[in-house]
C-alpha cells in the first residue's frame, strides 16, 4: 500500500500501526520520500477492514490524496512493525503547515501534575510546529531545526513508543531537554524575573512594547485596551493608520469583541489559527483602544495558536495586540540577532527561545462568507500545503507571482505548491525572503521547474527574476489573466468562463494600466470583452497615494463645468487645477481601467480620504462607510465597440467563445451621480452604498449581455476588489438570482497573493496546448 498527500510529520505510521495491530494484522509501515507505505497481511476480511478505514479515520493533520494498493506474495511476518524511514532519489512528499496546540497538550499545559506543565514549546503528533522548522525531507527529526535538542530518556520513551501520542513527534521535547524561553532586552542580556513569560506579562500590563518570538517569525504585542502603548506601537513601527490584529486568550473572549457564529468559531479554533476578521460588537470598545483599529466595523482576531502563545495571554489578562514584527513595509524578523537589531528602536523588551526558524512565515487572514472560509493572505497553518490542479502538468513550473503581496508557486504533476506571503517585492530584504524561499521549495518538493511565468511587467522584481533565469522557458502572463486562472486552478474549472478582474493595478498587453476587467477566458488565454471606461491617473503612482488626484480625473471626465461648493476641490485647492490640465492633456497621467481606482474617486469625493497611508485604505473606508440597508443604485451607462478593437489574447484566444463587441462601462457615471447626490445634501453613508449597487448592478449587465453573446453562464471572480464584502455579496446575489454559476476564491487570495497560482495554470495550460 502508498499513501499520498500530507502524510508525514502527522501521527500516520503510528496510526497505521494502531488500526494494523487492533485487526490482528502483521506488516510494517514507513516514511519514504514518496510519503507512507505499508505492507499488511492477514485475513481477507482483515485487510478489508484496514482498507477501509484508512481514511476515514486518519489522524486530524492527515490530508490523504491517493491510496494505491498491490497484491503481493504473503511473508508470514509476525506482528507488525515501523521500518525506518527510506531516502528517495525523488522528493514526492507533502511537508505539514505548522498546526495550533491541540486540546490534548493543553490540558498538560495547564495541570501542575505533568511534567510539562507550563512548558511553553509542548507539541505532539497532532499539533505543533512542521514547515517553520523543516529543512529536508522525509520530515524527521535530523532534517529540522530540531536536531540540537537530543531528547532525554522520558521523551526518547515516548517517541519510541507506538501506542504513544508522541511516537516520532518530531520536535517533541520537555523542560529537561527542550527549548527555552528567556526575556531579554535589546542587546540579548537576560531582564529579571524566575518566569519569563510572567514577566514578560508585567511588561504588557505596565504598557511596553514586548517583541515575542512565535513560530514563523516575530510578534510586536502590547496591551489591546491601553491607548498610548497602542500609539507608543504605531508611533515607533511607522504604521499610521492600519489596523492591528488582535489576540484573545479563548472563544470567549473572542465573543466578548465580535459576532462570532458557527462558521467563525470553525475558523477561530482550526489547525491552522489564522487572523480572523469578523464584525465588531459595540460592547468591544471598552476594552480595545481606539487607535487598535480606527474607524474599522470589524476586528481581526486570532487565538493563541502555541503554547507560548497561551501562557502569554494568560500572563496579559486580557486583549493584546499581536502585530507582525517588521518596521512597515518590511517582512517581518525571525532571526534572533537581526529581530534585537532591526526592532530595538521598537520593542522595550523580548520575548524570545532557542529554537530556530528556518522559514519567515507571516500568519495567515482569513474571513469567513456565507459561511466560507476565504482566505485574503495565506501563510502559516496553510502553506505550503499544495493545490491540486484539475490536469497534471506536463512539465514542473515556477510562477513568480506579481509586485505586491507577493507569494510564488512551484508545481509539478497535480501538485501547485503556493508558498507563504512574501509580501511587496520593494527592497532588498523582501527580495532575498523570496529567492530564500524558491530555493526551499525547490529542494523540499524536488521541483526543478522547466517552464517559469511571469507578470508582463517589466520593472516587477518578480518578471526579472524570471528573465535572468538560464535554461528554463519563459511564459509572460497577463496579471488579469493571471487572476482569472488562479480562480478557475482553485476551482477545479477548465473553462471558459466569463472572468471579472477588478483590482487596482494590472500591466495591460496594450501598454496601458488595466483594473476593471471582463474577460472571455479559460486557462490557457483570453480576449478583453468588457472594461471600465479608462480615464487618466493624473501623476502616475501619485494618483494612488492621493485619491483626490483620481476624483479630479473623473470629475473632469463626467462634467463639462464642475458645480459650485465641491469640497473635495477646495481641499485641494492649490493643486486641482494643475492635475486637472494634466489629466486633459495625458503629461504624466496614463490611461487606466481600474475599479480600484475608481473606489478612491468616490472615496476622495465623499471625504473619506485625500491620501492614503496603506495599499487600499480609501476603498477600506468607503466599504466601511456605506449603509448596508441601503437598496439605491447609480446607473452607468454601457457603451459597445468593435471586438477586432480588443487589446491582448493569443491565438488560442480563436477556440474561445467570442463576444461580438468589447464593453465599455461609465465608471465616471457613478462619480457624477455621486456628486450630484452630494450637492443636494444626501448622506455620504447613502452615496457609498448606491455606488456599491451602482458597480454590482453595472457589472451583473455585462456579464448578462456576454452571455447573450457567448453562451457562456459560469463567471469567475477574482481581483482584490472582491475582497469588498458589500460589492461581493451585491454581484454574487444579482448574478444567482441570473442564472449564473458563480465561482469564487477561498483557498488562495482573490489580490495578488493568488497570481502565482493563476500564473502556473496559464504556463500548463499553454504548454498542453503547444504539444497537442
Amino acid at each position: 500500500m502508498r499513501v499520498e498527500g500530507v502524510v508525514q510529520g502527522v501521527g500516520f505510521r503510528p496510526f497505521v500501526y494502531g488500526l494494523a495491530t487492533s485487526l490482528g494484522l502483521a506488516g510494517l509501515v514507513g516514511n519514504d520520500a514518496d510519503g507512507v507505505f505499508a505492507e499488511v497481511e492477514g485475513s481477507a476480511g482483515a485487510v478489508a477492514r484496514f482498507l477501509a478505514r484508512l481514511e476515514r479515520e486518519a489522524p486530524p493533520l492527515a490530508r490523504i490524496d491517493r491510496v494505491s494498493t498491490v497484491s503481493m506474495g504473503t511473508t508470514g511476518a509476525a506482528g507488525f512493525v515501523i521500518a525506518t524511514s527510506q531516502a528517495g532519489s525523488q522528493r514526492r512528499a507533502l511537508v505539514s503547515p505548522d498546526s495550533a496546540t491541540c486540546a490534548d497538550c493543553l490540558r498538560e499545559l495547564a495541570d501542575p501534575a505533568d511534567r510539562r506543565y507550563r512548558y511553553p514549546f509542548i507539541n505532539c503528533t497532532n499539533c505543533g510546529p512542521r514547515f517553520t522548522i523543516v529543512r529536508d525531507v522525509p520530515y524527521d527529526r535530523p532534517f529540522t531545526t530540531m536536531a540540537t535538542f537530543p531528547m532525554c530518556a522520558l521523551c526518547a520513551a515516548e517517541y519510541h513508543d507506538p501506542a504513544d501520542r508522541r511516537f516520532h513527534a518530531q520536535p517533541v521535547c520537555c523542560p529537561a531537554c527542550g527549548p527555552r524561553a528567556r526575556l531579554v532586552d535589546a542587546t540579548g542580556a537576560e531582564l529579571p524575573g524566575a518566569d519569563p513569560i510572567e514577566a514578560a506579562g508585567a511588561v504588557l500590563r505596565s504598557g511596553g512594547v514586548l517583541a515575542v518570538k512565535g513560530l514563523g517569525g516575530y510578534h510586536l504585542v502590547v496591551d489591546a485596551g491601553n491607548a498610548a502603548a497602542a500609539a507608543a506601537l504605531r508611533a515607533r513601527k511607522y504604521r499610521e493608520d492600519k489596523p492591528f490584529a488582535v489576540m484573545v486568550g479563548d472563544l470567549a473572549a473572542a465573543r466578548a469583541l465580535c459576532v462570532v457564529d458557527t462558521a467563525a468559531e470553525r475558523v477561530l479554533l482550526g489547525a491552522p489559527r489564522p487572523i480572523v476578521l469578523l464584525p465588531r460588537l459595540p460592547e468591544a470598545d471598552r476594552f480595545i483602544a481606539p487607535g487598535v483599529a480606527p474607524g474599522n466595523r470589524q476586528l481581526g482576531l486570532m487565538l493563541p495558536y502555541t503554547p507560548l502563545h497561551q501562557l502569554l495571554a494568560t500572563a496579559a489578562a486580557g486583549p493584546v495586540v499581536a502585530t507582525s514584527g517588521n518596521f512597515s513595509d518590511e517582512p517581518i524578523a525571525f532571526r534572533d540577532p537581526d529581530a534585537l537589531q532591526r526592532l530595538a528602536g521598537i520593542a522595550d523588551a523580548f520575548l524570545v527561545h532557542d529554537r530556530a526558524i528556518h522559514i519567515r512565515t507571516d500568519d495567515s487572514v482569513v474571513r469567513v462568507w456565507q459561511g466560507r472560509e476565504s482566505v485574503i493572505r495565506r501563510s502559516r497553518g496553510y502553506a505550503p500545503e499544495p493545490i491540486r490542479l484539475a490536469r497534471p502538468l506536463l512539465r514542473p513550473v515556477l510562477g513568480c507571482g506579481a509586485e505586491l503581496k507577493n507569494t510564488f508557486c512551484l508545481a509539478k504533476d497535480r501538485h501547485a505548491f503556493v508558498s507563504h506571503h512574501i509580501g511587496d517585492l520593494e527592497n532588498a530584504e523582501t527580495l532575498r525572503s523570496f529567492t530564500e524561499g524558491i530555493a526551499h521549495f525547490r529542494r523540499l518538493f524536488d521541483v526543478e521547474p522547466q517552464v517559469v511565468a511571469h507578470d508582463l511587467h517589466p520593472d516587477y522584481l518578480s518578471s526579472k527574476y524570471a528573465t535572468d533565469l538560464a535554461g528554463v522557458e519563459l511564459v509572460g502572463v497577463q496579471h488579469h489573466h493571471a487572476h482569472v486562472a488562479s480562480c478557475l486552478a482553485e476551482n477545479g474549472w477548465n473553462g471558459p468562463v466569463i472572468g471579472v478582474a477588478f483590482d487596482g493595478t494590472g500591466y495591460g498587453t496594450d501598454g496601458t494600466i488595466w483594473g476593471g476587467e471582463f474577460l472571455i477566458a479559460d486557462a490557457a488565454d483570453f480576449q478583453r470583452a468588457g472594461l471600465l471606461a479608462p480615464v487618466p491617473m493624473p501623476g502616475g503612482a501619485a494618483a494612488i497615494r492621493q485619491p483626490w488626484r483620481m476624483a479630479a480625473a473623473h470629475l473632469t471626465a463626467s462634467f463639462a463645468d464642475l458645480p459650485a461648493g465641491l469640497a473635495v476641490r477646495d481641499r485641494n485647492a492649490a493643486q486641482w487645477d494643475a492635475v486637472v490640465t494634466m489629466a486633459a492633456r495625458g503629461v504624466n497621467a496614463p490611461l487606466t481601467s481600474s475599479a480600484g481606482r475608481l473606489f478612491d474617486a468616490v472615496a476622495a469625493l465623499l471625504g473619506v480620504r485625500d491620501a492614503i497611508n496603506y495599499e487600499g485604505q480609501a476603498a477600506i473606508e468607503l466599504e466601511q462607510l456605506a449603509d448596508v440597508g441601503e437598496q439605491g443604485s447609480y446607473r452607468a451607462a454601457i457603451t459597445e465597440r468593435p471586438a477586432a478593437a480588443v487589446a491582448g489574447g493569443l491565438a488560442a484566444a480563436a477556440a474561445l467563445p467570442r463576444a461580438e463587441a468589447q464593453l465599455i462601462v461609465g465608471g465616471s457615471d457613478l462619480v457624477r451621480a455621486a456628486a450630484d447626490d452630494l450637492a443636494a445634501g444626501v448622506e455620504p453613508s447613502v452615496i457609498a452604498a448606491r455606488f456599491h449597487n451602482g458597480l454590482a448592478a453595472a457589472t451583473v449587465a455585462v456579464c448578462c449581455r456576454l452571455r447573450d453573446q457567448t453562451g457562456l453562464g459560469v463567471t469567475a471572480l477574482s481581483g482584490g476588489v472582491f475582497q469588498n464584502l458589500l460589492l461581493t455579496d451585491r454581484v454574487v446575489a444579482r448574478l444567482q438570482e441570473d442564472g449564473f454559476q458563480v465561482l469564487r476564491h477561498g483557498q488562495v487570495p482573490c489580490n495578488d497573493g493568488g497570481i502565482s497560482l493563476g500564473q502556473v495554470a496559464v504556463a500548463g495550460a499553454r504548454d498542453r496546448l503547444s504539444r497537442s
